[in-house]
């Protein structure tokens, strides 16, 4: 007897469905199924998903989703065609659009506009409703059945005999339905601890919610035949049968109104790149750039990209009219008329890279491009595009936020009913940067006992529950605008964040459909050059943009070879500073290799010291073949993009341009998803074929798999290049400024403002203390002594103190300078908390002297009393109040500042430090490389990359610089405590020195916290 299951959840049905659509499709084919519908509730999130993995097994997919009318009925929808598509679309839209995030409201009302192309499953509750049947009848006539569960249940003879009297009442079909959860019945135990998760109880207490057995699962055929009536089985089958919608149907627009009148999109386009062009070269364009131009201009027609490409140069038009800093990246965006249009500052000719490589005509795919924009500004960009093309038209994309190791291991022992305390601790057994289920020595280490039964049942759920979708959240920029309303695409719903609405679609499944994507995203870096380039403006007289920096500046790549990168774009970690020496950048290229080599994907494909040797002469530059010399020669034969594994796919195995184009999305999802094993075949046969050894064929198979892991696209990196080189040549010519634009910028990057204003102080740049009489919230810039200019901490360091109160205190000395703190506090009208942190933060000082006065001054101060005049005020004689020691100042000044321009808390500590034999940093480059040796200082940092070994390189902090700490795995795990908890960390180990970088590594840690007493010193741990 065939069968179409037409009521099944996936794991899109978040909590509830414990299977996710691979195990679905791939159960049902299993068990010779006709079709498999994916109705998960009121959401169309995983139909992307549920619709590659049918193409996987050949098996079709009907859409549907399940939902319950409010105050009303439980509803099958399924799609027969396009049309019901839309109107399921429209549905989902309404009933997610009038409720907050995370639930739906479907009203009888949002089905007046009609239901052409649905079919309807009525799954009646117990006792049914007539008038319910006859409503829906009305609704969906000749389209409506009765679904029949039967689970073996008790009264199962009898409900089906209810329901067929039901049937025969209002003249409807019935057919067979299993309401299924899960894939097999083996996941009944998930489902159980995912419905406790859902209503936040225990599966002990979740009584009724539970369901009574494992039945909801795909069943057997012969199974199903012992339990329904050949009709219904039947009947499944037909209504299958209808549904001929494949979302291959669907047929995603442009926007077009950015078109003026009397232009056509292709004219429009070409009337911008000329106008870029004369602004690009004023003094006249080179004839190979309108050449480049000419050849893109006639690819983008011939694939109809023009409306894309004026999308988002609208986009970037608004942000540059209002003096917002913004770089575009991705697949079409080194272009030359990306670059005339303004939407990169990068001129393709400084690196060479061809149009074709991004937007071709053989993969015909839609171009990809990513705008970065200052984070603290990006807001404005987006609620732009939200005006220009309405919300019914414009929504950010979803990321299907899915389970990790600590969050899955903290739902599940919480929902088997393990105590707050268990549930942290093992927690903590798995920490947060691994999916990786503790082993049995860490659960001895933590008081578990891994044999235990239920510690057992809770890490095979937890592994189970590893990779499942957990929530919708919003994509942190990437945008779908389209021509027609977006809910005849995809379902649109609210985000978290107010103002905001997203389509249920995760980016990647976007792709696959091929809908129009901008990224428009958030970078800390360019709020500090666009900080720093003000600054220059305003006191260097030098007014400068990305693309007018002085290029190729020797002085600034001497810079970048010593590792003197703190606090510049992507060159600052300490893995990357390990490497600027080693390969030794001169040239703009050599950043583009920089940014892109110190990635998983490189590191795990062991391309890097291939790549070194092959740069220092260590190793000859040889090419697998003639052919794939031109895809190599770049990277002296190491395949380091991900463009070039594309090309070698295509030159050396034989793939089309279509195929090779599957091969990058399935880099990308491999991780999350699978799906590269069965490119292995392929790759090798190919390979093999066109005379490359076997050999070969795996290492580049291992390779690709490594960039599955990150592997960065040229064109992304020659964009973070810019970046770089830009945030380089500020910071070694204009320190003072590029520091101040940092710490103004903050939070981001590595480093926090106290070590940024270490390094620039030993750069020679003076450094100002916060003070109530010269500091702006921001930092700001004075002239000093020698003709350049010190640095102003400004009010914002002031831990705690608000915005609006600074503000004050500007507009307040703007009349007039203070003439004491009883003046600042009547003028400024500030709170009485602003003044105590005022005080404790040293801002005062210049007001009241040391801190102690200062503390006494606030506390006299009065609040105004309303019949009161200014002059009548009382004012206090001053206290003789005794001077702060060095260390109350230290410990103030990094409990109210996070920083102090006073003596290094390690210069305070040397003398106890050095009967520890202890090294300070100034000491290290006059020893010799493998001597062990001990060494101490704050941690200022712990950065753990996504490569396989495992290290955590530690960076500490002393009077005179920094000490890199490299822990591997199995020192970290044997001393967890004093790996992860100090702030004062001494170190014995054995110092290694390569290329001028020195590294400690690690053989015993030892917490020396105890010796800072209270003072606050906070390290970033793990970027």
């Amino acid at each position: 007897m065939s069968y179409a299951e037409l009521h099944c959840l996936s794991n899109f049905s978040f909590q509830r469905g414990a299977s996710s659509a691979r195990e679905l499709f791939e159960r049902a084919k299993r068990h010779g199924y006709a079709a498999l519908a994916i109705t998960d509730e009121c959401t169309l999130a995983g139909i992307v998903r549920a619709w590659q993995a049918a193409k996987a097994v050949d098996l079709p997919l009907i859409v549907g989703s399940e939902v319950q009318v409010d105050g009303g009925p439980k509803l099958v929808l399924l799609v027969e065609d396009l049309a019901g598509y839309q109107v399921l679309c429209r549905l989902v839209t309404a009933a997610r659009r009038r409720v907050p995030k995370g639930q739906y409201r479907l009203l009888r009302e949002d089905f007046a506009e009609g239901t052409d192309g649905l079919l309807a499953l009525w799954v009646p509750a117990d006792p049914a409703s007539e008038q319910d049947g006859r409503w829906l009848k009305s609704l969906f006539p000749g389209r409506l059945w009765i679904a029949v569960e039967l689970h073996r249940g008790q009264r199962d003879a009898d409900r089906l005999a209810a329901l067929h009297a039901l049937g025969v009442a209002l003249d409807l079909p019935l057919v067979a339905a299993g309401d299924v959860h899960m894939h097999a019945r083996g996941r009944r135990a998930l489902q159980d601890a995912m419905t406790a998760i859902r209503h936040r109880t225990t599966v002990a207490e979740a009584g009724m919610r539970l369901f009574p057995n494992g039945e909801r699962h795909l069943r057997p055929r012969r199974t199903l035949a012992e339990l329904y009536p050949p009709a219904l089985l039947a009947e499944s089958v037909r209504i299958a049968r209808r549904c001929s919608f494949d979302l291959a149907q669907l047929r995603y627009q442009y926007p077009h109104e950015l078109v003026p009148t009397g232009h056509t999109a292709t004219s429009w386009l070409r009337e911008l790149t000329e106008q870029g062009l004369r602004w690009r070269w004023p003094d006249g364009i080179p004839q190979k750039a309108r050449d480049l131009a000419e050849k893109e201009l006639a690819l983008i027609a011939e694939l109809g990209y023009e409306s894309y490409f004026l999308t988002v140069h609208d986009i970037v038009r608004f942000a540059r009219s209002r003096h917002i800093l913004c770089q575009g990246r991705g697949s079409a965006a080194n272009s030359v008329v990306c670059y005339v249009l303004g939407v990169t500052e990068i001129d393709p000719d400084r690196i060479g890279m061809l149009f074709e490589r991004f937007v071709s005509r053989e993969r015909d795919e839609p171009p990809d491009i990513d705008v970065d924009f200052e984070h603290e500004r990006r807001e404005e960009v987006i609620q732009y595009i939200f005006e220009r093309y309405g919300r019914h038209r414009a929504a950010l994309t979803a990321v299907a936020s899915t389970y990790h190791g600590a969050g899955a291991v903290r739902d599940v022992a919480k929902a088997l009913g393990l105590p707050p305390d268990q549930v942290d601790a093992l927690a903590g057994c798995i920490g947060r940067w691994s999916d990786t289920l503790p082993s049995a020595e860490r659960l001895r280490e933590q008081g578990f006992d891994p044999d235990s039964p239920v510690i057992r049942r809770v890490l095979a759920l937890t592994a189970e529950l590893i990779g499942f979708p957990r929530h919708l959240s919003q994509h942190p920029g990437g945008f779908v605008i389209s021509e027609q309303p977006l809910h005849t695409l995809v379902p649109v719903e609210n985000a978290t964040m107010e103002g905001r609405t997203v389509v249920q679609w995760d980016k990647d499944d976007l792709d696959a459909v091929g809908l129009l994507k901008v990224d428009i995203l958030a970078l800390g870096m360019l709020s500090a050059l666009r900080r720093c380039l003000d600054l220059l403006r305003i006191h260097h007289g030098r007014d400068l943009a990305l693309a007018t920096i002085p290029a190729e500046d020797q002085a600034t790549y001497d810079m970048i070879c010593r590792a003197d990168t703190i606090g510049v774009f992507q060159i600052e970690s300490r893995a990357q500073m390990a490497m600027l020496p080693r390969l030794r950048p001169r040239r703009f290229y050599d950043l583009v290799i920089e940014v892109a080599i110190v990635r998983p994907g490189p590191i795990q494909g062991d391309m890097v010291h291939p790549y070194l040797r092959r740069r220092t002469g260590e190793e000859p530059v040889t090419y697998p073949s003639e052919a794939l010399r031109k895809v190599f020669e770049r990277t002296l034969g190491v395949p380091l993009f991900q463009e070039q594994v594309m090309e070698l796919a295509v030159v050396a195995a034989g793939y089309t341009p279509g195929e090779s184009d599957d091969l990058r999305r399935s880099m990308a999802a491999w991780k999350r998803h699978g799906g590269l094993e069965h490119h292995r075949e392929k790759l090798t046969d190919g390979m093999l074929a066109r005379g490359y050894s076997a050999e070969f064929a795996a290492r580049i198979f291992e390779q690709i798999k490594g960039f599955g892991s990150y592997g960065f696209p040229e064109s992304h990196a020659a964009s973070f290049a810019l970046l770089t080189y830009a945030s380089c040549w500020l910071k070694h010519h204009y320190p003072a400024a590029f520091t101040c634009a940092l710490i103004n910028s903050q939070p981001m990057g590595f480093y926090s403002s106290d070590q940024l204003l270490q390094d620039v102080r030993r750069h020679g740049v003076e450094v100002r203390p916060v003070d109530v009489r010269y500091s702006d919230w921001d930092c700001t810039l004075e002239p000093d002594k020698r003709g350049e200019f010190a640095l102003r901490m400004g009010l914002r360091m002031a831990r705690g103190l608000n915005e609006d109160d600074a503000v004050r205190i500007e507009r307040a000395r703007a009349a007039g300078p203070f003439f004491d703190v009883a003046d600042l506090c009547e003028r400024a009208v500030i709170s009485a908390r602003a003044r105590e942190l005022l005080a404790d933060a040293g801002a005062l000082r210049g007001l009241a002297g040391h801190r102690h006065r200062a503390r006494w001054a606030v506390a006299g101060v009065e609040e105004r009393r309303p019949l009161l005049g200014v002059d009548t005020q009382p004012r206090e004689r001053q206290a003789a109040l005794p001077l702060p020691t060095v260390g109350e100042d230290l410990h103030a000044d990094y409990a109210t500042l996070g920083t102090t321009l006073g003596r290094h808390p390690m210069a305070l500590l040397r003398a106890q430090l050095r009967a520890r034999r202890c090294r300070s940093s100034k000491e290290l480059p006059a020893i010799p490389s493998g001597r062990n040796i001990v060494a101490a200082g704050l941690v200022v940092g712990r950065q753990r990359p996504q490569t396989a070994s495992g290290v955590t390189f530690v960076t500490l902090e002393d009077e005179h610089g920094m000490i890199n700490v490299v822990v591997w795995r199995q020192v970290a795990d044997r001393q967890r405590r004093p790996f992860l908890e100090s702030r004062l960390l001494m170190v014995e180990g054995k110092l290694e020195a390569e290329n001028g970088v020195r590294h400690l590594i690690a053989r015993q840690l030892h917490d020396l916290t105890p010796l800072l007493s209270s003072l606050d010193v906070r390290s970033r741990d793990f970027h």
